[in-house]
């Protein structure tokens, strides 16, 4: 009995976590990065991870000193906690977490911290954070 109730409270749990509630925004987003006053340092194409499917571009611009990553004509199936990274490997074992995924579809920015080492941090990465889950990698080159 105590198995059975186990069981059943594992199913609830899973399935209160994979729901809409946690589920990502899927309005479209369109934020855009000033190009006339940014330069253009990093490109990669998205290809699909374990999950799903991603599609568009990751960029990474310099302005003032400072970066930031554009994913640009961006769409990705939707899952739950899905959050952009800036990673040393395809798997985010030594990465940056930019932040939770603002949309499943649309152009976005997020403001990169610090100054890292491009050389190292060579993908940008949508993963969800809850499951340990890749959705999408893109290996960033000049």
């Amino acid at each position: 009995m105590k198995k059975i109730l186990f069981l059943l409270s594992l199913v609830v749990v899973v399935a209160t976590s994979c729901s809409k509630q946690n589920a990502t925004p899927t309005a479209p987003v369109n934020e855009i990065v000033d190009t006339a006053t940014s330069n253009l340092k990093y490109s990669g194409v998205f290809m699909n991870g374990n999950e799903g499917t991603v599609k568009g571009t990751a960029n990474i611009y310099l302005n003032d000193g400072k970066y930031q990553l554009q994913l640009k004509d961006f769409s990705v199936t939707n899952g739950p906690d899905l959050h952009v990274y800036l990673s040393k490997e395809t798997q985010p074992i030594n990465f940056v977490d930019l932040g939770k995924l603002k949309s499943t579809n649309g152009n976005q920015v997020y403001d990169i911290p610090g100054t890292p080492d491009f050389s190292e941090y060579k993908f940008a990465l949508v993963h969800c954070q809850q499951y340990d889950v890749l959705f999408g990698k893109s290996q960033l080159q000049q």
